[in-house]
This record gives structure tokens, C-alpha cells and sequence, in this order.
């Protein structure tokens, strides 16, 4: 069972890229059996926000309430922001929860992490996004494919810009989150990932576009860490009376 320490918002902390950067009308070839060993045993799939709408949206229920039925919750260590995993499920051998037979119950909303493998993907502080090939050990018929048809064959381009928002989003809050992280009492520290949580996660309705509630949500949010912030410096100052 992986440990929440060994994974933040970009999967396993311990996970090395060892094969090259792909152009978009690069070639490249894997192997697939079909038998979706690649759902099997899996401890990594990490959620984005935009991920969990999808997903919320596609069993009609909450967020908050998919994440509590499906996820698993952990604050990362490097990145000190929220990290939502697929929960694995103990009793089928820690498949994801969504595995059914050999098949995804849930294919029109799967996380991009799924619908990506075996590629990966890089997003710079830029913006720029990068694709790689995952190793893979499957066996099977041998499947080729251009990079940009393969992403759009499960339409990621689609979706890029909408990635590419969430990535930005997280780099630029871990570099918030941490000195606050370090400066907050525990109990004001709660409060801070209670509200990321919220403006990250939860704080969203399914049925209503998904980029204008996260813009809404990081003002929000912006708000709610100063208040925090200004909360801890009149304690501190009353301590030194």
C-alpha cells in the first residue's frame, strides 16, 4: 500500500522520467492486451480538480461527497497543498474503485492520468505542455500512433487549456502555501487546508462550467488566506505585550 508521503499533486514523489520528450507528430508504439491491468493495483492516480468535477458530474452527485466515496485525502509533503487518489479498493486486490471487469465504469469522465497512459504529461510554469512515454509491460497487439492523434482520439486537447489553468494554479500556490504553512499555529493551519480544500476541490457545482468557478474560487480563496495571515500577525504582536 503506497503511503501518502509517497505521493503529491504530480503522482509518485519518487518518479523519474527516463524517456525523452515527444513532438506532437512523433511516432510512437506500445503494446495493449486489453485486459486493463493498467487499473489494477494502482495506488497512484491523482486527481485534479477538474477531474473530480468531471467525475461528480458523470454520477450526479457532489464533489465533496465523490471524494469522501472514492478518494483518498492527504495534504502533500513537498507541495503542503491538498492531494486526492483514487482509493484503492483492499477487497479486489487495490484495483480502482471504478474498475469493472476489464472495463472503466465511469470511461467518459476518466482522469486524465488514464486517459493519457501510457503517455504522461509535463506542464511548465509557462504553460507549455510536454508528453512522454510511460514504460509498459502489458504485452499484446503492438498499437501505433502519432502523439496528436492519440491525444485526440480521447480528447485531451480539449481539455488542455483547462489543465494547463489547474498546473499554473498549483505552482503558484505552493510558493503562497508554504512560508504559511510554516507561519500558522496548527489550529490557523487547519483552517488554511480546510479552505484549500474547498477552493481546489469541493466548492464547485457539476452542472455549472467548470474554469469560472475556479477563477471565483481562488479569489475567494485569496481573501480567506489573508485574513489568516492577518489573524496570526495580531497574535503574534499581542504575544510580545
Amino acid at each position: 500500500m503506497l503511503k501518502d508521503s509517497q505521493l503529491d499533486l504530480c503522482g509518485r514523489v519518487d518518479f523519474a522520467r527516463t524517456t525523452p520528450l515527444l513532438a506532437r507528430d512523433e511516432a510512437f508504439s506500445f503494446a495493449c492486451a486489453g485486459c486493463g491491468g493498467c487499473c489494477r493495483g494502482r495506488e497512484d492516480i491523482v486527481l485534479s480538480g477538474f477531474d473530480l468535477w468531471r467525475i461528480a458530474g458523470r454520477l450526479r452527485l457532489p464533489p465533496q461527497t465523490v471524494a469522501r466515496a472514492f478518494c483518498r485525502a492527504s495534504i502533500g509533503q513537498v507541495s503542503h497543498l491538498p492531494v486526492l487518489r483514487l482509493a484503492p479498493v483492499k477487497e479486489e486486490r487495490n484495483n480502482c474503485p471504478f474498475l469493472t471487469e476489464n472495463h472503466c465504469a465511469i470511461h467518459d469522465a476518466e482522469p486524465l492520468v488514464c486517459a493519457l497512459y501510457p503517455l504522461a504529461q509535463e506542464i511548465s510554469r509557462e504553460g507549455e505542455v510536454s508528453y512522454f512515454l510511460q514504460p509498459t509491460d502489458c504485452g499484446g497487439r503492438v498499437i501505433e500512433a502519432k502523439v496528436e492523434d492519440y491525444l485526440a482520439r480521447y480528447d485531451v486537447p480539449a481539455r488542455e487549456k483547462t489543465d494547463v489553468r489547474w498546473a499554473q494554479t498549483c505552482m503558484d500556490l505552493e510558493d503562497v502555501v508554504e512560508p504559511l504553512d510554516a507561519a500558522l499555529e496548527p489550529p490557523l493551519r487547519r483552517r488554511m487546508q480546510a479552505k484549500l480544500w474547498q477552493a481546489l476541490y469541493f466548492k464547485f457545482d457539476y452542472e455549472k462550467e467548470y474554469l469560472p468557478q475556479l477563477e471565483e474560487n481562488l479569489v475567494w480563496l485569496g481573501a480567506e488566506l489573508q485574513k489568516l495571515t492577518d489573524y496570526q500577525q495580531r497574535r503574534n504582536i499581542y504575544r510580545k505585550k
